[in-house]
């Protein structure tokens, strides 16, 4: 027994506790892989969705100049203007209803916002809806707001995309919050205008807060993305969250987003004052200038993300058993397995082991994915390549 627990020092918060969750059925084969390539084994890794493209230098310059003249002070709880006047402006271009910096703040990240939006909308026990498939980060929010989780099944004979009368049907008098994402992680599905504008005012005349993460907005193919702002008649139950993560890989930098009616952004800023104490000077402005100056960026990485994503479906599409949904935007492609394999989190286990392949099993996600794999489109193509080899050898020796 350690000295603090003999002193009575092993009492804990019930947050702590209620977070002290077991991340095996998620991450276990990743971490092995990790730790398999740190030692020297050639792993191939198509099991994480940090982009290996590098930020760009113009980007990485304007963060450098910044700081060089002394941006590297306190910065107001709600973010620095010009980032704040960058995406009202951002948001003004993608919707027909305006956007001021009155209804923006920034954190430092997505996750830090959806916490901060969660904490400032909801009180321990509430009800919040989600929808199954669902981003694994989202997860620990909730158990640690210890909030009452209920979910809307979005099945893949619809495309993973969510239905309107599965909405309604789960929706009830305890709920407070309906939290979506479209484009979504880990399917790639996109929700129509339709159903956003539908569900919109669903919620708006029940008195319920509509909430979207939007981070992979930027990175669609064949359909362009619609934004919930875009979506929805009014905004006045609206929440969107976006960020730079993804579509300027900037996920290091930690830069994210909220757009929020102008009340609801005043709390966000007090509950920002004392959590976050703001976020680098120096970030801010160089994030203002990514969105000011992103064009051919984001269009350059969504074309090398399309062209990753034909390839390997292209190569699915030759392997015997395997059944797979053209993901409609993002960096992932989900992979129905459970034609040649039961367990998901067996398969991928026994792919690590016998290939030294990464993937995640899909039941990480939810009860939606469960018999699918998720592939990472974060390598290059000729690791990509190597990849699908090794799961086809793999298929192939155990078929």
């Amino acid at each position: 027994m350690s000295n603090l627990k003999q002193r009575g020092f092993n009492q804990f918060s019930d947050l702590s506790a209620r977070l002290n969750l077991d991340s095996g059925d998620a991450w276990q084969v990743h971490e092995q892989a990790l730790a398999m390539k740190q030692a020297g084994e050639d792993v191939v890794l198509l099991s994480i969705g940090d982009p290996d493209f590098r930020t760009p230098d113009p980007i990485v310059d304007n963060a450098v100049s910044h700081m060089r003249v002394g941006r590297t002070h306190y910065s107001p709880a709600l973010g620095e203007l010009n980032l704040r006047r960058a995406v009202a402006d951002y948001e003004s271009r993608i919707s027909p209803l305006g956007c001021s910096e009155n209804e923006v703040s920034i954190y430092p990240g997505v996750t830090s916002a959806i916490y901060s939006v969660m904490s400032c909308l909801l009180n321990p026990g509430e009800e919040i809806l989600i929808v199954d498939p669902l981003y694994v980060g989202y997860t620990p929010i909730l158990e640690a707001l210890n909030l009452k989780v209920s979910a809307v099944l979005a099945l893949s004979e619809h495309g993973f995309e969510p239905q309107l009368e599965d909405f309604k049907a789960a929706i009830n008098s305890n709920t407070r919050v309906v939290f979506i994402n479209t484009p979504g992680n880990p399917t790639g599905a996109i929700i129509s205008r339709e159903t956003l504008g539908a569900l919109a005012s669903y919620c708006f005349d029940r008195g319920i807060w509509l909430v979207c993460d939007e981070v992979y907005s930027m990175f669609t193919y064949e359909k362009p993305h619609i934004s919930l702002r875009t979506a929805a008649e009014r905004l006045d139950n609206i929440v969107v969250i976006d960020g730079l993560s993804k579509s300027h890989a900037m996920s290091g930098w930690r830069v994210g987003w909220v757009v929020a009616p102008v009340e609801l952004t005043k709390h966000l800023g007090r509950f920002s004052a004392m959590s976050l104490f703001g976020c680098p000077q120096f970030i801010q402005d160089a994030a203002a200038f990514a969105l000011n100056n992103d064009e051919y960026y984001v269009r350059e990485m969504r074309a090398q993300y399309q062209k990753r994503r034909d390839l390997v479906c292209a190569r699915l599409a030759q392997m015997p058993g395997l059944e797979y949904l053209t993901p409609e935007s993002g960096m992932f492609i989900m992979v129905d397995i459970s034609r040649v394999y039961k367990d998901d989190k067996e398969f991928a286990q026994k792919l690590l082991d016998a290939e030294k392949l990464s993937v995640l099993p899909g039941s990480a996600f939810g009860e939606g994915t469960t018999g699918h794999i998720r592939l990472s489109l974060v390598q290059p193509e000729n690791m990509l390549t190597e990849g699908c080899n090794r799961l086809e050898r793999f298929l192939q020796a155990n078929h």
